[in-house]
């Protein structure tokens, strides 16, 4: 048997024909156009499932189901999306459309706890009874594994990592709270720390980097000062991951999972990111002779979400 995974972003709607192994056999795409009705987003996303399934000469019959992974929160007893801020959605019945164009068992759930998924079936976390997957993007997300399964909460809203508190009364988040994880973790957090770091040090290697345009400044323009050695980069990236530090040792203390995976466009940095919080983890963990979870980067890349979003039929 095959699976049908969905990868719904507001930018593209990817879809990939998976086979047991979590091995993607043919895959095809379309622009989402997210500002269409709702109907037609889903419409698509049917068209796009049979033509990966022309793409690998593969027929109906033989789809055992399809995973859809969103940016949002699902019901997953009816099938409805909840909401999908990205899309304007709210209470979509997202499994009742599709069905209208092929006519499979389908299974939704958010897009970190899809990638957290594939990550513990077929990546770096593979064979693990427990891990917690964290995306370091725009924003923080995160996606919980227990035993095989994504563990979504009593209502879709574990693994919202990125909205725990980190700093009382620090900087204010667009949730409305103020000091979240995603407003010092994210790759957003990191270029406001460059930019304003560039008003003190017009001279820095960040400022140089981005033609002295602080409006230029990405996350990886801070990342490759500090690569550099520029001093002001190195400072900015050691206060960050003593934030990813502070976070971690959070869910370590709650969760205590067996492997913590970073993704997103910050694991680029690559060792420069994860050796420091395998070095400071230590210092703030409790019971210090349990050993603390292992923390890896994920090693699936874009493929994540059409594999995981597979495997939620398996």
């Amino acid at each position: 048997m095959i699976y049908i995974g969905v990868d719904l972003g507001g930018t593209n709607i990817a879809v990939g024909v998976v086979d047991e192994a979590g091995k993607i056999l043919s895959e095809a795409s379309v622009k989402t156009l997210a500002n269409r009705p709702w109907q037609e987003i889903i419409r698509d996303m049917g068209r796009c499932i049979h033509m990966a399934l022309d793409k690998g000469n593969f027929k109906e019959e033989d789809v055992a189901s399809i995973g859809i992974g969103i940016p949002g929160v699902a019901n997953q007893e009816t099938g409805v999306v909840i909401f999908c801020t990205n899309l304007g959605w709210a209470n979509i019945p997202l499994r009742d459309e599709l069905q209208k164009y092929i006519n499979k068992p389908v299974y939704i759930d958010n897009d970190a706890n899809v990638a957290a998924l594939a990550e513990n079936y077929a990546g770096v976390s593979a064979g693990c009874k427990s891990s917690v997957f964290i995306t370091l993007g725009t924003g923080v997300g995160g996606g919980v594994v227990i035993d095989g399964k994504p563990w979504g909460g009593a209502h879709g809203r574990a693994g919202e990592i990125g909205h725990m508190n980190l700093i009382p009364d620090g900087v204010p988040c667009t949730c409305g709270n103020n000091g979240c994880v995603e407003r010092y973790c994210s790759a957003t957090a990191l270029i406001r720390m460059g930019k304003q770091a560039c008003m003190g040090y017009p001279e820095c290697e960040i400022m140089r980097l981005c033609g002295g345009d602080v409006e230029r400044i990405s996350a990886k323009t801070v990342i490759d000062a500090a690569k550099a050695g520029d001093p002001v980069a190195v400072r900015i990236f050691n206060e960050y991951s003593k934030y990813l530090t502070m976070m971690i040792n959070t869910i370590t203390a709650f969760f205590d999972p067996e492997m913590i995976v970073i993704g997103g466009g910050v694991s680029h940095a690559g060792e420069m990111l994860i050796n420091p919080i395998r070095e400071q983890l230590p210092r703030y963990i409790m019971f210090k002779a349990i050993p603390a979870p292992k923390i890896e980067l994920a090693h699936l890349g874009n493929e994540a979400g059409i594999i995981g979003a597979a495997m939620l039929g398996k």
